[in-house]
């Protein structure tokens, strides 16, 4: 089970309507079970469907863990960059989802994974994870990794926690970076109102760093490099974001008007570096920038 703490933002809206405002991918009549089964609470006392909010109000939600679902392979065609009897690295393109989740039931490189490794993926994530180590977003592409077996995966796990499984993604921001080097350290959580996006948040946000460094300059933007020293939902769009550098095509923490010809944020993971979980080689991987990503370039360019 999961207890999420949700902090009301309007005056008189109805406990279920900001229940399911709030909670991705939580529907009306998922909310209304809820408060009815007593599993919302505001000051320690359960709340009623039709409480009314006050500004302010922090609602504790617990909400029950994800019914097991049946994921099917699919026959989805993989890049595969680097594969052997412990782990798989793909070249994710643009629009692929990682795995299942509320809106996308099926068609992700889970799906996928399953179609072309058989039941070799490691179990430690779950029946709707099975090999999944990290995690990005559905509209940023590059090299991802997925574990064949549970010693792998606990191993490549390890490596996220101490930063030797190493990512590096190539970006464009909007503007002008003045300095050519930089690192933002700033804690990133769920955003306090709108709970699809992830903000800065001092108070209770996990730790998050993110080095840059510049790769091009163009008039008004800068083609960036960027190294994780850890991996929170949405780290690069955020930190870059919030030193005033949101992502070129990123509708959430940047313009609402998304670029032509981009189904989202310019974003790339160009490389991945890990140490084998069996022969205990230092593994360098490398894909190249999208046909996509260099029509972007020339179009800066002008």
């Amino acid at each position: 089970m999961e207890t999420l703490t949700l902090t009301a933002d309007r005056a008189g809206e109805r406990a279920d309507a900001f229940l399911a405002r709030s909670v991705p991918g939580l529907t009306r009549s998922a909310a209304q079970r809820l408060l009815e089964e007593g599993a919302v609470t505001l000051e320690g006392r359960p709340v009623k469907k039709n409480y009314k909010t006050a500004p302010g109000d922090q609602l504790e939600a617990v909400l029950p863990d994800p019914e097991p679902v049946a994921i099917l392979p699919q026959d989805i065609p993989l890049d595969v960059v680097y594969e052997d009897g412990d782990v798989i690295v793909v070249n994710k393109p643009v629009g692929l989802v990682v795995h299942p989740a509320p809106g996308h039931p099926d068609g992700t490189l889970v799906n996928a994974l399953l179609y072309h490794c058989g039941n070799t993926l490691s179990g430690i994530n779950g029946e709707l994870r099975p090999g999944i180590v990290h995690r990005i977003d559905r509209d940023t592409s590059g090299l991802i990794i997925a574990a064949k077996n549970d010693r792998a995966h606990l191993a490549l796990a390890a490596q996220l926690q101490d930063h030797s499984l190493a990512r590096v993604y190539e970006a464009v921001a909007v503007g002008n970076l003045r300095e050519d080097a930089g690192t933002v350290d700033a804690p990133i959580g769920r955003h306090p109102v709108d709970r699809k996006k992830m903000a800065i948040d001092h108070r209770n946000g996990r730790p998050a760093v993110t080095h840059w460094s510049v790769l091009g300059r163009y008039p008004g933007y800068t083609h960036v490099e960027c190294r994780l020293e850890t991996g929170r939902t949405h780290q690069i769009r955020v930190h870059l974001a919030s030193i005033g550098h949101p992502l070129l095509g990123d509708v959430v923490y940047g313009s609402k008007k998304p670029w032509p010809g981009l189904a989202g944020q310019c974003l790339h993971a160009r490389r991945l570096r890990f140490v084998h979980p069996t022969t205990g080689k230092l593994v360098e991987l490398e894909c190249p920038l999208p046909d996509w990503f260099e029509k972007v370039l020339k179009q800066i360019d002008k």
